[in-house]
C-alpha cells in the first residue's frame, strides 16, 4: 500500500515540478520577445531620423539632428547592430522559425 502511495506522491511532486519549470520558462520566452521587438522598434525609428548616417539619403535629416542630444547615447550601439546584420529578412524570419 506505501509503495503505490509513494509513487503517486513521486508523480505529482514531478508533475508540479514541470509545471513550474514550464510557467516559468513561458515568461522567459515572453519577456525575451518583447525585448526584442523594443530593440526592433527602435532600430526602425533611429533608421527613420539617422538613415543619413548609413549613407541613405534623408530629406528632413536637418530637422532630426535636433534629437541627436536624446538619443547620442543610443546612436553607437545602434550602429553595431545595423552594421552586423547580414539580411533583415533572415533576422525577422528568426523570429518565427525554431
Amino acid at each position: 500500500m506505501s509503495n503505490s502511495t509513494d509513487g503517486k506522491l513521486a508523480e505529482a511532486v514531478e508533475n508540479v515540478k514541470l509545471f513550474l519549470k514550464a510557467a516559468f520558462g513561458l515568461e522567459e520566452r515572453a519577456t525575451a520577445y518583447v525585448r526584442k521587438q523594443a530593440i526592433d522598434d527602435m532600430d526602425n525609428y533611429m533608421l527613420l531620423c539617422f538613415s543619413d548616417l548609413l549613407g541613405l539619403p534623408n530629406p528632413v535629416s536637418y530637422y532630426t539632428l535636433e534629437m541627436l542630444p536624446y538619443l547620442a547615447e543610443d546612436l553607437v550601439t545602434w550602429e553595431r547592430r545595423i552594421a552586423n546584420r547580414n539580411s533583415v529578412v533572415n533576422d525577422r524570419w528568426g523570429d518565427f522559425c525554431c
